[in-house]
């Protein structure tokens, strides 16, 4: 329980900093018989700043329920 704690302030402090990413995929445009386009589209994967201050609340909790055992 209390390890888990540790681990749940540690990813909530890395995403206070770090909001998200970015990655490139390849999409199919067209694709008729032999002949095939494609396109690549960047999409992003966000999450909200709040996410980290809950994490580390969460962590927070386990380690004083950890240490009330």
């Amino acid at each position: 329980m209390k390890t888990f704690g540790i681990i749940l302030i540690i990813i909530g402090i890395i995403t206070l900093f770090w909001t998200g990413f970015s990655y490139t995929k390849q999409e199919k445009v067209v694709d008729i018989g032999p002949v095939e386009v494609s396109a690549e589209k960047e999409k992003s994967f966000n999450w909200p700043p709040y996410a980290g201050g809950i994490l580390i609340a969460g962590g927070v909790l386990l380690l004083f329920v950890g240490k009330k055992k």
